[in-house]
């Protein structure tokens, strides 16, 4: 069974809409593409006015105990990682550890350092975010396939 969206006009199934108690099919009329593509162009034309809605919602009193508690939470289950995090992050500050391009793509923005081993916080690789994301998937597929195997 599909559903055609509104905006686009192509046939989808219902998976492709958003769900929306309010329409007769349970579906909003515009697919999760065309929402995600309108979503991401309203935030655009006005960036200023979100972010500065943003900017208050991470300050209410609820949201900043939740970040202090996963904070804690983060130290307490993996006190090898805050620590290297930590060395990495003052090494830089220090400029005793210079930033480098991605080692795969060489982008120079929202680098990351990757290790490879935490017992040895300042043995890196410096990332880009879309990199590192790529780098941990295809570690996650590998380790998926040893375990099959």
């Amino acid at each position: 069974m599909g559903k055609a969206c509104f905006k686009c006009g192509s046939v989808k199934p219902l998976d492709a809409f958003y769900r929306h108690a309010m329409m007769a099919d349970g579906r909003l009329n515009k697919c999760k593409d065309c929402t995600k593509i309108d979503a991401r162009r309203h935030r655009q034309a006005n960036i200023h006015r979100i972010r500065d809605y943003d900017r208050e919602r991470g300050r209410l009193p609820h949201r900043v105990e939740e970040r202090k508690r996963r904070g804690v939470e983060f130290v307490a289950k993996e006190p090898l990682k805050y620590v290297a995090h930590t060395a990495v992050s003052n090494a830089v500050r220090g400029g005793k550890l210079p930033k480098s391009p991605c080692a795969f793509c060489g982008a120079t923005e929202a680098l990351e350092a990757h290790h490879h081993d935490y017992a040895k916080p300042l043995d890196i690789t410096w990332l880009c975010k879309p990199c590192h994301r790529r780098f941990h998937a295809l570690e996650r597929m590998a380790a998926e396939a040893s375990k099959a195997a």
